[in-house]
């Protein structure tokens, strides 16, 4: 396993679920990240969907010391720069692409790209990833299609994010070859916007009990 593998899992610490979160509202990112951290979900991604975006990542990193804050929805090498600088220990992309290969070879901050078909697999191990985001994972043939990659690509590892809520993560968290599930349920967007934090971390705590 890699050296920036074994980085990203060390951030990631055993966690089961990985927050996926969209931030309309820059002051809501502060007090999201406590409650979920509170949660036991300290490790969170931020997704790159929101104008304010980066400068919630930048608040939760410099203060929310609790926190792992990463950055999601990554396209290409120059939002990968900006998402780092910004203070990002993690970076997630929907897919895999060479630019944001060489991007994340060049830093020091772990890259958890996207894969679902059998050639971006190879393509990512190649490049040395053996712990890759499986997205959109239901619409992807979900738990089926990662129990057949279990043997030919028995080195590899996986997040699956994409239609994984409450009722189906533990499914998913049985499998031999997943590590963690993203999801967006611990987190619903009525809840961030009533700001109702006792809510969420009471989610969050119930979302880290989640094992193998």
């Amino acid at each position: 396993m890699t050296s920036k593998t074994e980085k990203l899992l060390s951030l990631l610490n055993g966690q089961p679920v990985i927050p996926v979160l969209k931030i309309a509202n820059v002051a809501d990112a502060v007090p999201l990240a406590r409650a979920l951290s509170r949660g036991g979900l300290r490790a969170i991604e931020i997704t790159l969907r929101t104008a304010d975006a980066l400068e919630a990542i930048r608040r939760v990193a410099a203060e929310v010391e609790e926190a792992v804050v990463g950055a999601g929805t990554i396209l290409d090498a120059s939002q990968f720069d900006e998402a780092a600088a910004a203070g990002s220990k993690f970076i997630v992309s929907p897919g895999i692409t060479r630019e944001l290969l060489d991007a994340a070879e060049d830093s020091p901050v772990p890259l958890l790209p996207g894969a679902i078909t059998p050639g971006e697999i190879m393509a990512a191990r190649e490049a040395g990833l053996r712990f890759l985001k499986f997205f959109p994972a239901e619409q992807s043939g979900g738990i089926a299609s990662l129990k057949a990659f279990a043997s030919p690509l028995a080195d590899v590892k996986f997040c699956p994010t994409g239609g994984i809520m409450a009722r189906n993560a533990a499914d998913y968290l049985s499998l031999p070859n997943v590590i963690c599930v993203g999801g967006s349920w611990v987190a619903p967007d009525d809840l961030i916007k009533a700001g109702k934090w006792d809510e969420i971390e009471a989610l969050a705590r119930e979302a880290s009990k989640l094992k193998k």
